[in-house]
């Protein structure tokens, strides 16, 4: 029931309360005018607490006599066509009524629930239509409110309100919690009672950017990446501010407004490190059905705190996989204890709580993880190099594989800085690997790739590889065969000079074998190259290019938008959860020595190279075909819907999200075009210009002065903003997140991390690869330690949530009241089924052999299940939720 010491303090609360002494003015309201009206019926849904779920008994008390005085949540109607000259024309206020049966709404002891209530308005027909209304919570706990439907408005029917919204005590309010109906309206067109109300709400959403916010404010805001570092700990644990500089652009985040460390005033201090009580707006936070999912979830991912203990049971060796049949073993039997280790041994140093959801149904093994998809078929299958081709294309990182037109291939880094970074590959390595063509007839043929993260990394290996990784900035050429698969030609491993960055690249190059040593030299090559693929796509393609860039528009849509606005109601169901899960993320992922940095290669470095590359961030290009054209993996073809000719026809990734792209433009444009039927109405709508203006200068305000931002000044440029937006928060997440664990779950084939260099001929490491080549592969890659830590987390990252909202779906209905945008909604989602099933018809016909591949795992990541023919669940590996949401 909680702590009781405050007692006394509430028994005399209690006393004033039921005596008239000291009561809340705000339940005594003095607009209760007798109308002398009808009544009008309405039905309010919201989730309540039980007074089990209280952490103070005080509270329980106070609530419970507030609700026998029949004062628990008042609602008052606002008219928005009948103006009050004596308060501004504001819209007149009707008769305050409360919520019926309030005790007598039984909800689970355990859980909090939906309850519907009944409430009866007294309203004059003179008041005419209610268009928003004012909510009072005299508990001190608490609500979220759902909806509420008022039934019978005279001469106008049924009025809703969508209002999915917590609703804490009105003592925590300096101003009135107000929503309004489902209507939709440009700040022009805002009937004049609700004008006030309208603007008035986006100021309290903006705050004042002063002080620490509470769980209670609804206050968005920004803030610049200064809450990584712990300087406190020491100059190993200090970080650079990101965002704000130019050496360091980063896009914001949500202000919470906590104090600097005492180290560095320029830090924001931190929270304890478990602590998820992390403030964003509390409407931005998981509902309690995903928060107790993720906890459930999540507890394996906190392993960083346990390492020590769980290190300290296990003998000198339990840091190394010896065999392959030992990676295996997290998936078909755990992780056994030691002889001699009990579990007593193990509770000593370990929460049960946390350990219970280590220990498995046989008790005695730990860390039993689901069967990854790349292994369920065929255990040796991702070792091949039709695989390792195949998932450029298929895999969770088919985004950064582009065409080679020039050979060899060039560098972009600064001649005078790093010296000659062109690539040392030449024609004789791969030209006999490539079936009679030249290097020249394949490059104009568009029948050579490559995967290339030499100029991201080169720049930062020197300081990456004084920490415990070792590894190379990397090349992979790769030939478009006559089947339509990816056959690798070579790789080149890249170290800066030892004489100097200006002299160049030290380089080597390895062409695939596939017996003896050579063939052990080939694996691991390929080990190093998707070291770096699985860092960058880590650092770059999910988090910086989904979770990060997405966190600004959250904001400023909130900030500039009201929820009267129609690209406010378009957008929202995008932002879903983001903020809360970025903020989790800095909390305990991408943190100084959180879990990022203790898995994943970059190590410290991590977050600062990828504000470095945010340098290069363009807006316009997160669009799908323009993505595309940048990689020259397509060209313009008017005679195609999606107006691309795709150059690799067998590319999953592109060939399901054209469909998908323009699925969502075709909605979008329909949608905006209802409200916005000329482009004047586009350049005069004063919300929509104060969004785009602070999304800019603000949000991405680094990056303000690039040329390539749209003008927001034609139907055209709304359209192409809002479809990249919804875009990246829903298939570029899905197709970058939800394939971690089928693909990387199995660590071997997505190594995060490499620990020394390509072994030398005539060395004990060399001799150790010839003898046994998977010991040192092991060796290597990532440890048992980083393995354990690393597949934790992503097995939770890549689960959906059981109340997950998929694109093509909405959380309520009546979201609207105009039919238009309904119709063309529904059809949006009609579209995304029938892609549904094209997608199901390509993965059955043989002749995609990417689609499939060695490991016989379809392609599903951009499987948007809207419908519920083939519902996304758990670790399925396909399905597009409408945001970044986890």
């Amino acid at each position: 029931m909680g702590n009781c010491s405050s007692t006394p303090e509430v028994l005399e609360k209690v006393l004033e309360t039921v005596c008239g002494k000291g009561t809340d003015k705000s339940i005594d309201d003095d607009n209760n005018n007798n109308f002398g009206g009808r009544k009008i019926k309405g039905r309010v849904v919201l989730m309540k607490k039980n007074v089990l779920d209280m952490n103070h008994l005080g509270a329980s008390i106070l609530d419970r006599v507030h609700e026998v005085l029949g004062k628990g949540v008042s609602i008052q109607l606002i008219s928005a066509n009948r103006g009050d000259p004596a308060n501004g024309k504001r819209g007149k206020l009707g008769k305050t009524a409360y919520l019926e049966n309030w005790i007598a709404t039984i909800t689970s002891v355990a859980t909090a629930d939906d309850a519907s209530f009944n409430v009866s308005f007294e309203w004059d027909e003179a008041m005419g239509i209610p268009g928003a209304f004012i909510i009072k919570n005299h508990h001190h706990y608490e609500v979220y409110l759902k909806t509420v439907t008022l039934e019978d408005v005279p001469r106008h029917g049924q009025v809703h309100f969508v209002c999915n919204s917590w609703v804490y005590p009105a003592h925590r309010y300096k101003y009135d919690r107000i929503f309004f109906t489902n209507k939709t309206y440009l700040p022009g067109q805002t009937p004049e009672p609700l004008r006030d109300y309208r603007e008035q709400e986006l100021v309290n959403l903006r705050g004042n950017g002063s002080g620490e916010l509470k769980k209670w404010d609804r206050v968005y805001d920004y803030a610049y990446y200064n809450n990584l570092g712990m300087p406190n700990k020491g100059k190993e644990y200090e970080r650079p501010v990101l965002g704000g500089s130019k050496d360091y652009p980063y896009p914001r985040r949500g202000r919470t407004g906590r104090k600097p460390t005492k180290s560095d005033p320029n830090t924001e201090s931190r929270l304890p490190l478990l602590s998820l009580d992390i403030y964003v707006p509390r409407d931005e936070r998981f509902s309690p059905v995903k928060m107790s999912d993720f906890l459930a979830y999540a507890l394996k991912s906190l392993g960083q705190v346990l390492l020590p203990e769980l290190a300290s049971l296990f003998d000198k060796t339990i840091n190394e996989f010896d065999t392959f049949q030992d990676v295996l073993n997290l998936y078909e039997g755990g992780l056994k204890l030691p002889n001699g280790v009990p579990i007593s041994k193990i509770k000593d140093c370990i929460p049960w709580e946390m350990l219970k959801e280590l220990l498995r149904s046989d008790g005695e093994r730990l860390l039993k993880f689901p069967m990854p998809d790349v292994i369920k078929a065929d255990k040796s299958a991702w070792r091949t190099d039709e695989e390792f081709g195949r998932e450029m294309l298929a895999g969770v990182s088919p985004v950064i594989i582009r065409r080679l037109q020039e050979f060899p291939p060039a560098s972009k880094l600064d001649h005078k800085k790093y010296g000659n970074q062109t690539s040392s590959m030449t024609r004789e390595q791969i030209e006999k690997n490539m079936n009679g063509l030249t290097v020249y007839e394949a490059i104009e043929n568009n029948r050579m790739f490559i995967l290339d993260h030499h100029d991201a990394l080169m720049p930062y290996l020197r300081r990456i590889n004084t920490t415990s990784t070792k590894t190379y900035a990397s090349r992979t050429l790769l030939l478009l065969q006559d089947d339509g698969t990816l056959k690798p030609l070579a790789i080149e491993l890249s170290l800066p000079h030892p004489q100097g960055d200006t002299h160049g690249a030290k380089s080597q190059v390895f062409t695939p074998a596939e017996v003896g040593i050579e063939g052990s030299v080939w694996q691991l090559a390929k080990a190093y190259a998707a070291v770096n693929d699985s860092g960058y796509h880590q650092l770059i393609s999910h988090w910086l290019n989904t979770h990060a860039v997405i966190e600004p528009f959250v904001i400023v849509t909130h900030r500039q938008l009201s929820v009267l606005h129609p690209i406010h109601k378009l957008l929202h169901p995008h932002f879903r959860d983001t903020m809360y899960i970025n903020g989790l993320a800095r909390q305990i992922l991408i943190n100084a020595g959180g879990v990022l940095e203790k898995t994943v290669f970059p190590a410290k470095y991590a977050m600062e190279l990828s504000s470095v590359v945010y340098k290069e961030w363009n807006f316009t290009e997160q669009a799908l075909p323009a993505d595309l054209l940048k990689r020259g993996v397509a060209v313009p073809d008017s005679s195609q819907p999606h107006g691309l000719k795709l150059l690799i026809e067998d590319y999953p990734y592109a060939v399901d999200g054209l469909e998908i792209w323009l699925a969502i433009k075709t909605w979008v444009r329909e949608y905006c075009s209802f409200y916005y039927y000329t482009d004047e109405l586009v350049r005069d709508d004063s919300e929509l210009q104060s969004w785009w203006r602070e999304l800019r200068n603000e949000g991405h305000g680094d990056l303000k002065d690039e040329q390539w931002w749209p003008d927001m000044e034609t139907r055209a440029d709304l359209i192409q903003t809002c479809t990249i937006i919804i875009w990246v928060a829903s298939a570029l997440h899905a197709a970058v997140n939800f394939g971690q664990y089928p693909y990387a779950g199995y660590l071997p084939n997505r190594p995060t991390v490499s620990r020394r260099f390509m072994p030398e001929p005539g060395t004990h490491e060399y001799a150790e690869l010839e003898s046994k080549p998977d010991l040192a592969y092991l060796k290597t890659i990532t440890a048992q330690i980083q393995t354990l830590l690393g597949v934790s987390l992503i097995e939770s990252l890549s689960r959906h949530a059981s109340d997950e909202i998929y694109l093509g779906q909405r959380d309520t209905a009546e979201w609207t009241s105009d039919a238009q945008p309904l119709d063309a909604f529904k059809r949006f989602g009609m579209k995304l089924i029938e892609i549904e099933n094209r997608i199901t018809d390509r993965n059955n016909n043989k002749m995609w052999k990417n689609r499939f591949g060695p490991v016989k795992v379809p392609y599903t990541l951009l499987y948007p299940s809207t419908s519920d023919a083939k519902k996304a669940t758990g670790l399925s590996g396909m399905g597009i939720p409408n945001s970044v949401s986890i």
